[in-house]
């Protein structure tokens, strides 16, 4: 009987072994390089934590403010605009970073991460509500009603010259939403950090019965583009 349990704790180890071998082939992050996230969001902070990555949070310049940054041009199309707003938070910490490393520790061959998500609704951007009033207003627009999620990322070594870009873009469709459903879900104070008014992943997921996309880029952060976008400049470092 101590032999065949031996055998078997044996055999264990080896299954264990393998596994994890085989995880390391697989798993296309083993040799992703760290990520320095340009966000504040802890949404995009868990996302890339949940691949296995290392992230360090660049803290935001605070002689710049966010509302001026996040302003639409005039006749700016949603799509222009969550680009130009992810390219100049990207711009922003790569400057800040220098300054920062003087204080912490920032890895040197980091990969510097910037993300920016915008709502669509006939054409016009949905920013984040200033007021319950006026996240009500938002949430009462999109009743009904199915409006796009654009979520732009921007991604390259910190002493890049640029990042590499990309969009991705879905589609959300809301439930037919009535005044006192509104009214609770603005009273949970959820709505007010969030693009359009709500956040897919928390309480307005009850009343979205159809989407067609990315659900993580509705989050803040497409995960299997970003995971590409990581794999290309790590393969531009090694070439």
């Amino acid at each position: 009987m101590r032999g065949i349990v031996a055998g078997l704790r044996y055999a264990r180890i080896l299954v264990t072994q393998s596994d994890h071998n085989s995880q390391q082939a697989l798993c296309p992050f083993m040799h992703l390089p760290q990520v320095l996230l340009a966000s504040q969001s802890p949404r995009r902070r868990d996302l890339l934590a949940s691949m296995g990555l290392t992230v360090h949070v660049i803290d935001p310049d605070p002689d710049i403010d966010p509302e001026a940054l996040e302003t639409p041009h005039p006749g700016e199309d949603p799509l222009s605009y969550v680009t130009r707003v992810a390219r100049i938070k990207w711009q922003f910490a790569a400057r800040r970073i220098p300054i920062l490393r003087t204080t912490r520790q920032i890895p040197a061959d980091g990969v510097l991460l910037s993300a920016d998500t915008t709502v669509a609704l006939d054409g016009k951007v949905l920013g984040k509500p200033v007021t319950q009033t006026d996240a009500a207003a938002m949430l009462g627009s999109l009743s009904g009603r199915s409006h796009q999620v654009h979520t732009a990322v921007c991604a390259a070594r910190a002493g890049a010259a640029g990042p590499h870009a990309i969009t991705v873009s879905s589609e959300v469709t809301f439930a037919a939403l009535d005044e006192a459903w509104i009214a609770c879900y603005c009273a949970t104070g959820e709505p007010m950090d969030k693009a359009g008014a709500y956040g897919i992943q928390g309480a307005a997921g009850m009343m979205i019965p159809r989407i067609s996309g990315s659900y993580t880029g509705i989050m803040g952060l497409p995960l299997h583009e970003t995971l590409r976008l990581l794999q290309q400049i790590s393969r531009e470092n090694r070439g």
